[in-house]
């Protein structure tokens, strides 16, 4: 067995280091920043009430967040607080006046030196434009005491000044905000992926590209790093009988004017070495890199096991 030796600068440096991580512990979201559309994130908690174990986590919904659902969670019940938003707001199947206000988990206990983390999707609304400060405000209930993540910065104010401050989430353009692409270039929708069952280690995900533009192009590889180690661009044949699948090593062509449909039986984005189960109702980011539109980010929801795939999404994203 290795044992690892630290010089005392070394010791003293990793010591300083975890020191400024426990003073800062704050709790917050697992995503930073997200845009219009689908929304999946987690409310991170790094410890107890000064020691004491939590047992309760609320966190509630701000207006403009619309559609949530929370995760269950072994060990904890989940109950939500519904009431009606501020106004109607466009969703998938038309619009929608009412829904998840508050999320509530109770149960654990969660140990003070625990770390854990509280899952939820929703869809972010056309209420925000990019550069929207979100707050999530999270209050803790430990065994003992209470920590209520609920600061605000004031315009001016320095939010690392902030004692107890709620998470944020950051809004952004869709795309990474390249508002330099043609208008009338590649388009990205019908975006979906099969869940999975625990244990395995690969999934599948499926899209429609429409090229509207007068010239070629090629999708070179696509990346989904918060779900697969590796994702590849997956053509599935069947040549006498026999279905094989295939990695598309030079990429996939999109021919100009067409539009190129991956789904199942045929194309499909294949996310290897998955870092968990895909879940129904989960999004996530999926990276798309083509070789003259460059690189495109494109919101991934999470059918069911038996394969339907979620409402469409109205939004589509352009490059």
């Amino acid at each position: 067995m290795l044992t690892p030796i630290l010089s005392a600068g070394a010791a003293i440096a990793v010591g300083l280091v975890m020191a400024q991580d426990q003073a800062v512990a704050h709790a917050t979201l697992d995503v930073k920043t997200a845009s219009q559309g689908s929304l999946r994130a987690a409310v991170r908690v790094p410890h107890g009430c000064e020691g004491s174990a939590t047992t309760v986590v609320k966190v509630v919904i701000p207006e403009g967040i619309i559609g949530v659902k929370p995760a269950p969670k072994a060990g904890w019940t989940v109950e939500t607080v519904k009431g009606a938003y501020a106004k109607a707001y466009d969703y998938y199947h038309g619009k929608v006046s009412e829904g998840v206000k508050e999320i509530v988990w109770r149960g654990g206990p969660l140990l003070d030196e625990h770390y854990d983390e509280f899952i939820f999707v929703g869809f972010v609304s056309d209420a925000f434009r990019a550069g929207d400060a979100v707050p999530f405000p999270v209050t803790q209930d430990c065994e003992k005491g209470q920590v209520a993540w609920t600061e605000v910065a004031a315009p001016g104010q320095e939010p690392r000044s902030l004692k107890f401050p709620a998470p944020i989430l950051k809004i952004v353009d869709k795309a990474g905000g390249d508002k330099t692409a043609a208008a009338a270039s590649l388009t990205v929708g019908k975006t979906w992926a099969r869940a999975t069952p625990g244990g395995a280690k690969v999934g599948a995900g499926y899209l429609d590209i429409v090229n509207g533009t007068a010239a070629g192009d090629v999708l070179l590889s696509a990346s989904a790093a918060a779900v697969a180690g590796k994702t590849e661009i997956h053509e599935m044949t069947h040549e006498g009988g026999v279905m094989k699948m295939r990695a598309l090593a030079d990429g996939l062509p999109v021919p100009a004017g067409a539009t190129v449909s991956l789904k199942p039986g045929g194309l499909h984005i294949m996310f290897l070495d998955l870092k968990g189960p895909l879940t129904a109702g989960q999004s996530f980011d999926l990276d798309l890199n083509f070789k003259t539109a460059g690189k495109l980010t494109v919101p991934v929801t999470v059918g069911d096991l038996a394969g339907a795939k979620p409402a469409a999404d109205p939004h589509a994203h352009h490059h």
